[in-house]
C-alpha cells in the first residue's frame, strides 16, 4: 500500500430488510417514517413452537422476512445440496456483498487478486438447530461449511477472489460496527486500501430468542420505544447491510460517489465497570471520546448521533448518561439530535451497527435528517431530556457548508460490554465526474449501445425491466450516462443483450420488449458460454460498392474519417480523382462503374472500416482477402504499408482496364466438383475463378464459352448468372497483362504480417512467402480458394467472421460453409447499402458481443463525457433451498433459469404465426417494417416479393433456430421461399414421427428459386 489514509470513504452500500430490497427503498422507508415490524410468517419453516410459553407471542413479534429460503445458487456457482446446507446468513451475506460492489460502480472482476479485506459481523441464525431437528446433520457432508458463521467472510472473499484479511467479528450486538472499526484500522495503517464490511442477521427459529425474553430484553408491546417513556425492550429484526470502504484520496481520484467519510472510530470495553450485561455509561463515553479524538473534530460540530437506542429500560438511560459525560468532557453547548433505526427495522443484533451506519450515511449524503419512530415523551429515567437531546418526529433539512460539513456519530454496544462508535462526515464537494474527452465531440449517430447481461435468460429479462423502471423514474439520465455505466461498472455474464438506444422513448420501449422476451430491431440477444474463439476479418473483392457508401459514417465516426483521409493521401499520387468525393457520393465525383475507381475506393473503405473495428476493441486474429480484398487484408495485417497497398491497388486496377470487353465471369450455384467436370468441355477457355462455399463457384473466361456453359447448366437445372463485369479475372485472360502487373507491383517492401494472413491464392497460411509482385500476379490469375480457407478456419475453431465491407456479399457463403460443418461461428457484416451509418455497425458489434467476442465500447461514450451513475443491482433468480432440498433440483421454476424459448408450434397456423413473427423481427433496413399480421396475410408471396434479401434471410434462419432449437440451413428461406412453405417445413421437422402428417411434396429445385437476390449477392465480390 502507499501509506496511511487521511480519510476513509464509503463508496458502496447495500442493505436488505423485510420489504426493503436496497438503499433506495430503505431511504423511502426512513423518510416516510414507516416500520417493518410484524409477526413471524406462518408459512416459514421453523422449529417446534411452544404456544404455552408466556413469551411465545413476544418471540414471534419482530421484523421478519416473508421467506429466507430463496437463493440464486446458480449465480454463485453452488450446487443444490451445498446451497441447502448453507446457513441462510451465508447466502444473504453473499448477495449483499455483491450488491455493495455493484452500488460502488465497480465491476467485480476489477477486484480479483487484490489485497482487499472482508470483515463481517454475524451470529448463527438457528439454522443449525433445524438441521439437527430434521436429522439432516447425520449425513450432510456440506454441514460443516454451511453452519460455520466465520465462513460468511470467507465465501465473500472467494466470490470476488480477494486476498486480504477475511474475518468474522462476533462481539454481540456491536459486531458489525466493530468490523467497521477493524477495517478502518487496516486502511489507516496502509495494510489495504479497500475493504468490504458487512453485518447479517436472520432468525431461522424464533425460539432462539428465548434467552433474550428471559432476560427481559424483548418488548412485550411488539415495538421499540427508543428513549420514550414506554420503553419496554426491543423487537428482533432480520436483514443486513454491507459497505465498501476505500481510501478517500483514491475514491476522489477515481471519481467514486462518496456517501460519507469515516473520520474517526473506536472500540472499547466496559471491563468490570458494571455487572454483565448492564451497560457502562462511562465506558460508552470513553469510546465516543476516543472516536472524536481520532477524527480530530469537536463534539459540538456533530449534529446527530445514530444511537444504539434499543428501547430497553436500562439501556436508553445508560446511553443518555454516557453521552452527557461526553457533553461535560467537551463543553458542548447545544442539544444533540438522536435517533434509532431499531424503531424502523427492529434490532438486527450483530448487524445493528451497520444498519444504523447505512441510515446515517444516507442522511449525510442527501442532506436530510429522518424521524425516529415511536417517540411521544422522554423516558423519565433520563432527567431534563430536552435540555440535551432531541428526537425528530418529522424529516428536517440538514444543511452543510464547506466550512461546516454535516457530521454524525453512530453507536453500537454489545451486551457483553464491547462498545463501538464511528464519526461520519459529509463527503467533500467535488464536481460531477465525467470521462475526459481530449477532442471535440464529432457528433456521432445519436445511437449508443446499452449492454445487459445475466447468468440466465430469466435474470436478463428482469435486468431489462429493472433498468427500464430506473431510467423511466429519472429524466435527468442520458443515454451516454446509462450506457457508459453499464459498460464500466457491471460484470459481464453469459446471457447477453445489447440495446441500441436512440431517444429516450425508444430506449424505454426497447427495454420493455427485452424484458417481455420479445424482439426489437434495436436489440440483439445471445449467449456466450465461453470465449468465442479467434476473430477473422474478411475482405471481399468487388461487388459491395454502392453510391454514397461512406457518406454517413464519414460524418459520424472520427476513426473512419481519419482512415479515409489517410487513404486519400496515400492514393493521391496515383489517381486523378477525389477519394472523399467518391466514398461520400459528392457531385461531381468519378463513377464507380470504372474498375480503376471502384477497386481503390473499396480498398479505402475496407481499410478504414477495419480501423473502426479496432477502435471498438475487435482485433483480428487472422485476415482473409477475396481477390483484390487481399490487398486490404495485407495492409490491415501489417504486411504492406498503407502507401504500398494504395499504390498497388491503384496501378493494378488501372492495368485491368486493358482487359475490358474481352471476357466475363459467371456465378454458379453448384458444387466445385460439378463445375470442374463440366468445364472439361471448354479446356483453355473457361476456368474456375473462385470457390466460395459448398455450392458457390465462379467461372471465368471467354464470353461465348460462358454462354454455352450457362446453357448446359440450365439443362441440368443449375442456376448460372453472369457477373456485371466485362473482363475475366482469375483466368487465362490475365496472362495478357502479366508483365504490366508485375511492373505495377514492383518496388513493394512487404513485411512479415503482425496478424495471421490466410492466403486465398494458396488456400493455406502465408508462411514465409513474401507478398511481392509475383504473389500479386498470382492473386489475379489463379483460383480464389476462399471457401477452403474459411472451412479450414472454422474447423480450427474460429469464433467470429467479420466481413469488413460497405455491404455484406460473402455472408451467405460463409453461413453455408458453417452449415456444412455443423459449426456456429458468429458471422457479421459491417455496413449495409440501406444503412451506411454507425447504427448499423453497432448492431453488428452487438452481435459479436452477445456471442462472446471481446469488444471495447468505451470509445463510443467518451465524446459525450458521461457520468458513472448508480444502476439497479443484479436480479437474483431465487429458488427454495432448505434442509429438505434435493441434491437434484430438476428444471428451474418460473423464477429460475427456465427454458424461455417460444412455445414450439404444433399446428400449421401456429408455425405460420411463428415464421411471420420472426420474419418481421428479422427485417432489414430496406423499406417499412411489416407487422406479423401483414406477412400472414400474404402467406404465399415469396420472401423476395415481401422485401427480403439474403442477409435478412440469414437473420430469419438464426431466429427460427433460436426459437425452436431446430438446426436450419442458411438458405432455408430460399429452399422454402414463402412463409407458408417455410412454416410447413418447420412443422415437419418439429412434429414427432408418429404424429407427423404426410408432408406435401414441394418442388425445391434451383429452377423454383425465384429470389434473384441470393445469386446477386453470391456472385458479387469475387473479382
Amino acid at each position: 500500500m502507499s501509506g496511511r489514509a487521511t480519510g476513509i470513504a464509503v463508496v458502496g452500500m447495500s442493505c436488505r430488510f423485510p420489504g426493503v430490497s436496497g438503499p433506495e427503498e430503505f431511504w423511502r422507508l426512513l423518510l416516510d417514517g414507516r416500520s417493518t415490524v410484524g409477526t413471524f410468517p406462518e408459512q416459514r419453516p421453523a422449529g417446534p413452537a411452544r404456544p404455552d410459553h408466556p413469551d411465545a407471542a413476544t418471540l414471534r413479534t419482530g421484523s421478519f422476512f416473508d421467506a429466507v429460503d430463496g437463493f440464486d445458487a446458480e449465480f454463485f456457482g453452488l450446487g443444490a445440496a451445498e446451497a441447502a446446507a448453507m446457513d441462510p446468513v451465508q447466502r444473504l451475506g453473499l448477495e449483499l456483498a455483491w450488491e455493495a460492489v455493484e452500488d460502488a460502480r465497480i465491476p467485480a472482476g476489477a477486484l480479483a487478486g487484490r489485497e482487499i479485506d472482508v470483515v463481517v459481523g454475524s451470529a448463527p441464525s438457528g439454522y443449525d438447530r433445524l438441521r439437527t431437528l430434521a436429522g439432516s446433520d447425520r449425513d450432510d457432508h456440506h454441514a460443516a461449511l454451511g453452519s460455520a458463521g466465520a465462513l460468511i467472510a470467507n465465501r465473500v472473499s472467494a466470490l470476488f477472489d480477494l486476498r486480504g484479511m477475511s474475518y468474522c467479528a462476533d462481539s454481540g450486538q456491536s459486531s458489525s460496527l466493530v468490523a467497521l472499526a477493524l477495517s478502518c484500522d487496516r486502511i489507516l495503517d496502509g495494510a489495504v486500501d479497500t475493504a468490504l464490511v458487512g453485518g447479517v442477521e436472520l432468525i431461522a427459529d424464533p425460539e432462539t430468542g428465548l434467552g433474550l425474553a428471559n432476560l427481559g430484553a424483548l418488548s412485550p408491546d411488539g415495538r421499540c420505544f427508543a428513549f420514550d417513556s414506554r420503553a419496554s425492550g426491543f423487537v428482533r429484526g432480520e436483514g443486513g447491510a454491507f459497505v465498501l470502504l476505500k481510501r478517500l484520496d483514491l475514491a476522489v481520484a477515481d471519481g467514486d460517489h462518496v456517501y460519507a467519510v469515516v473520520r474517526g472510530w473506536s472500540v472499547g470495553s466496559g471491563g468490570a465497570s458494571t455487572r454483565m450485561p448492564d451497560p457502562s455509561p462511562g465506558a460508552q463515553a470513553a469510546t465516543v471520546l476516543s472516536a472524536l479524538a481520532r477524527a480530530g473534530v469537536p463534539f459540538d460540530s456533530v449534529d446527530y448521533v445514530e444511537a444504539h437506542g434499543t428501547g430497553t429500560r436500562l439501556g436508553d438511560p445508560a446511553e443518555a448518561s454516557g453521552l452527557r459525560e461526553v457533553f461535560r468532557a467537551t463543553g458542548r453547548g447545544r442539544p444533540l439530535t438522536i435517533g434509532s433505526v431499531k424503531t424502523n427495522v427492529g434490532h438486527l443484533e450483530p448487524a445493528a451497527g451497520l444498519a444504523g451506519l447505512v441510515k446515517t450515511a444516507l442522511c449525510l449524503d442527501r442532506g436530510l435528517l429522518v424521524p425516529s419512530l415511536n417517540f411521544a415523551s422522554p423516558n423519565p429515567a433520563i432527567p431534563d431530556f430536552h435540555r440535551d437531546f432531541e428526537v425528530l418526529r418529522a424529516p428536517r433539512p440538514w444543511p452543510g457548508t464547506p466550512g461546516r460539513p454535516r457530521r454524525a456519530g453512530v453507536s453500537a454496544f454489545g451486551m457483553g460490554g464491547t462498545n463501538a462508535h464511528a464519526v461520519l462526515e459529509q463527503a467533500p464537494r467535488t464536481p460531477a465526474t465525467r470521462a475526459a474527452d481530449p477532442e471535440p465531440d464529432p457528433g456521432g449517430s445519436g445511437v449508443l449501445p446499452w449492454p445487459l447481461s445475466a447468468r440466465s435468460e430469466a435474470a436478463l429479462r428482469e435486468q431489462a425491466l429493472r433498468l427500464r423502471d430506473f431510467v423511466a423514474a429519472d429524466p435527468t439520465l442520458t443515454a451516454a450516462d446509462v450506457g457508459h455505466s453499464l459498460v464500466a461498472t457491471r460484470t459481464l455474464f453469459e446471457h447477453r443483450a445489447v440495446l441500441l438506444a436512440g431517444d429516450r422513448d425508444e430506449a424505454l420501449a426497447g427495454l420493455e420488449r427485452v424484458a417481455a422476451g420479445a424482439d426489437t430491431a434495436r436489440a440483439v440477444r445471445g449467449t456466450a458460454p465461453g470465449p468465442a474463439g479467434p476473430v477473422v476479418f474478411v475482405f471481399p473483392g468487388q461487388g459491395s460498392q454502392w453510391l454514397g457508401m461512406g457518406r454517413r459514417l464519414y460524418t459520424e465516426s472520427r476513426e473512419f474519417a481519419r482512415g479515409i483521409d489517410a487513404c486519400a493521401r496515400a492514393l493521391a499520387p496515383w489517381v486523378d480523382w477525389s477519394l472523399v468525393d467518391v466514398v461520400t457520393g459528392a457531385e461531381p465525383a468519378a463513377t464507380l462503374d470504372r474498375v480503376d475507381v471502384v477497386q481503390p475506393a473499396l480498398f479505402a473503405m475496407m481499410v478504414s472500416l477495419a480501423r473502426v473495428w479496432r477502435s471498438l476493441g475487435v482485433v483480428p486474429d487472422a485476415v482473409v482477402g477475396h481477390s483484390q480484398g487481399e490487398i486490404a487484408a495485407a495492409c490491415v495485417a501489417g504486411a504492406l504499408s498503407l502507401e504500398d497497398a494504395a499504390r498497388l491497388v491503384a496501378l493494378r486496377s488501372r492495368e485491368l482496364t486493358a482487359l475490358a470487353g474481352t471476357g466475363g465471369m459467371s456465378a454458379v450455384a453448384a458444387s466445385p466438383q460439378w463445375v470442374r467436370e463440366r468445364l472439361r468441355q471448354w479446356p483453355g477457355r473457361l476456368s474456375t475463378a473462385a470457390v466460395n462455399g459448398p455450392a458457390s463457384v465462379v467461372v471465368s473466361g471467354d464470353d461465348e464459352a460462358l454462354d454455352r456453359f450457362a446453357a448446359r447448366a440450365a439443362a441440368e437445372g443449375v442456376r448460372v448468372r453472369r457477373v456485371k463485369v466485362d473482363y475475366a479475372s482469375h483466368s487465362h485472360h490475365v496472362e495478357r497483362i502479366r508483365e504490366r502487373l508485375l511492373s505495377a507491383a514492383s518496388g513493394l517492401s512487404p513485411a512479415r504480417p503482425d496478424v495471421e494472413f490466410r492466403s486465398t491464392v494458396t488456400g493455406r497460411p502465408l508462411g514465409d512467402r513474401p507478398l511481392d509482385g509475383a504473389y500479386w500476379y498470382d492473386n489475379l490469375r489463379s483460383t480464389v480458394r476462399f471457401g477452403a480457407v474459411v472451412e479450414a478456419l472454422m474447423r480450427e475453431g474460429a469464433g467470429a467472421f467479420v466481413e469488413v465491407s460497405p455491404h455484406p456479399v460473402l455472408e451467405v457463403a460463409m453461413a453455408e460453409t458453417a452449415d456444412a460443418l455443423a459449426a456456429s461461428p458468429a458471422v457479421v457484416g459491417t455496413l449495409h447499402k440501406d444503412d451506411g451509418g454507425e447504427a448499423g455497425l453497432l448492431a453488428s458489434l452487438g452481435e459479436l458481443h452477445v456471442r462472446g467476442v471481446p469488444v471495447d465500447l468505451t470509445a463510443l461514450f467518451a465524446p459525450h463525457r458521461p457520468r458513472r451513475v448508480a444502476l439497479p443491482t443484479y436480479a437474483f433468480q431465487r429458488r427454495s433451498y432448505w434442509l429438505t432440498a434435493s441434491d437434484d433440483p430438476g428444471p428451474a421454476g418460473p423464477d429460475g433459469a427456465a427454458d424461455t424459448r417460444a412455445a414450439v408450434p404444433d399446428s400449421e397456423p401456429a408455425a405460420l404465426g411463428l415464421v411471420c413473427a420472426e420474419a418481421a423481427a428479422a427485417w432489414g433496413a430496406g423499406g417499412p417494417r411489416p407487422t406479423p399480421g401483414e406477412l400472414a396475410a400474404r402467406p404465399d408471396s415469396t420472401f423476395k416479393d415481401l422485401g427480403f434479401e439474403s442477409s435478412t434471410a440469414v437473420r430469419l434462419r438464426n431466429r427460427l433456430t433460436a426459437a425452436t432449437g431446430v438446426r436450419l440451413p442458411a438458405t432455408v428461406a430460399f429452399s422454402h421461399p414463402t412463409p407458408r412453405r417455410l412454416a410447413r417445413h418447420l412443422l415437419s421437422l418439429l412434429a414427432p414421427p408418429e404424429a407427423a402428417q404426410p408432408a406435401r411434396r414441394e418442388e425445391t429445385s434451383q429452377q423454383d428459386r425465384s429470389d434473384d437476390e441470393l445469386y446477386a449477392l453470391i456472385e458479387r465480390g469475387y473479382v
